[in-house]
């Protein structure tokens, strides 16, 4: 059986330093922002570019935050319209409404399955006050045309950089090109932790102040709050397991290129259609487009190949946004029906790579 991500296979990669580190942290008798915290967000700040991280529970919280910050600075009120891609997963979605914002969705481009930015000007509104972007897949879906916008209408710019840890944009790293960027290190993740985990990256030192008080119950010194806040805090164990991961990350990245490079160049089958991938993706996931999709990934599970889908149901048609339902978004439904993503991380070999290009082509 060839899985499509083996995360303890991964995990060997570096267990006896994840052991050490764990076993380090639990005999200092601190498991919170201790000194294994204030580590891992000097080093993945220094690593991403950016002058602050503020790490927290997980993802979505990192995403939901930034947007309750921009409220509490003034900078956005109930109401306000953020511009977001239609193709993503519901976290992105989650953290604009459960701030009172109203999310904008707009089309993918099917050639690389990122925000068409050709499109982001004409969603532009008085109320619209953020564009938040999803380097989804592991690609970048930063173009200089969205950054000229946001300078333009003086939006402020957010990512999503859940899936790519690692990526570059002429030289700068994803989380590092824009007002604040939003981290997930779900285990899956590129840089994964053992548990739930997640940050914000961003050069904003007011931001990043009041960043740390609201993911401290709104706490900016012991028992005094200044903000009605949450509790989404990144453990002392999670991060010492970070700060071990790091260092292997662009080496890992690598081999996901590796792995990559053999499919989009072995896979040859008119059934499959592989989007075109920029130079810099770091692949967290490697999709492929399908009409027959369904077919296909009970065909390669019948030959041993693991596959997952990215994702069946899109946003707007899912039951907690009903009110979206009537939305026409045939690109983005187009991609919730069509993609399948193959196996791709850093513990496979070039020969199951091989091997999984070799069924599809044989898939008729």
């Amino acid at each position: 059986m060839i899985a499509h991500l083996d995360l303890s296979r991964i995990n060997a990669l570096c267990l006896e330093e994840l052991q050490a580190a764990v076993a380090a942290v639990t005999a200092s008798g601190r498991y919170l922002l201790g000194e294994a915290t204030a580590r891992f967000e000097r080093q993945y700040a220094d690593y991403i570019g950016t002058s602050h991280c503020v790490g927290c529970a997980n993802g979505l919280d990192a995403l939901t935050l930034i947007f309750r910050a921009y409220k509490e600075m003034g900078l956005m009120q109930e109401g306000d319209e953020v511009i977001v891609p239609a193709n993503t997963y519901i976290a992105t979605i989650l953290a604009i409404t459960e701030n009172r914002l109203m999310p904008v969705l707009v089309e993918p481009s099917l050639d690389t399955l990122q925000i068409d930015d050709s499109l982001v000007e004409r969603a532009i509104t008085p109320r619209t006050k953020a564009v938040l972007i999803v380097h989804l897949y592991g690609r970048c879906a930063y173009t200089p045309l969205i950054g000229e916008l946001c300078q333009h209408y003086g939006l402020r710019l957010v990512e999503d950089n859940a899936q790519a840890h690692g990526c570059l944009f002429q030289g700068k790293r994803t989380g590092s090109l824009s007002h604040a960027a939003a981290h997930s290190f779900y285990p899956t993740k590129n840089l994964g932790a053992l548990g739930d985990a997640g940050a914000v990256t961003t050069d904003d030192e007011e931001l990043a102040s009041l960043l740390r008080s609201l993911s401290n119950y709104g706490s900016s010194r012991r028992y005094v709050f200044d903000h009605a806040g949450r509790n989404s805090r990144i453990d002392e164990l999670q991060a010492a397991v970070l700060s071990v991961k790091l260092p292997y990350l662009d080496q890992w990245n690598n081999r996901r290129k590796q792995i990559a490079s053999t499919y989009i160049d072995k896979v040859d089958n008119p059934l499959v259609n592989i989007p075109q991938s920029p130079r810099d993706s770091v692949y967290h996931l490697f999709p492929i487009l399908s009409p027959r999709r369904d077919s296909l990934k009970a065909y390669l599970a019948q030959h041993g190949v693991q596959t997952d889908i990215h994702y069946p149901i899109p946003p707007h048609k899912q039951q907690c946004y009903s009110q979206w339902a009537h939305m026409q978004l045939p690109r983005t439904e187009l991609i919730h029906q069509q993609e399948l993503s193959l196996p791709c991380n850093p513990a496979m070999t070039t020969e199951e790579a091989c091997h999984v290009a070799s069924l599809i082509n044989s898939y008729q």
